[in-house]
């Protein structure tokens, strides 16, 4: 996959930093069900657990988790939507 075209390719960017389990997996499940199969969400939290949450939700619910990037103390998730 090309890294290059993934910084524009959002379909959405939700941010969620600053808020808590389970808050974070809530609102990604909120924007994806919005969405239609093929597009990708980017979210963006602080809380140490949504690594393991949301990681978890997405392979639970059959998405397809594309990234994940630690950058100082956020995490950006890239989850494409897959049914």
């Amino acid at each position: 996959m090309d890294n290059n075209s993934n910084n524009n390719d959002f379909k959405k960017v939700i941010d969620v930093r600053g808020l808590y389990c389970p808050e974070p997996v809530f609102r990604t499940k909120i924007e994806m069900e919005k969405m239609t199969i093929g597009e990708r969400l980017k979210v963006v939290a602080d809380d140490p657990q949504s690594e393991e949450d949301i990681s978890r939700w997405v392979n639970r619910n059959g998405h397809d988790l594309i990234s994940v990037n630690k950058n100082e103390s956020d995490l950006e998730f890239v989850i494409k939507k897959a049914k």
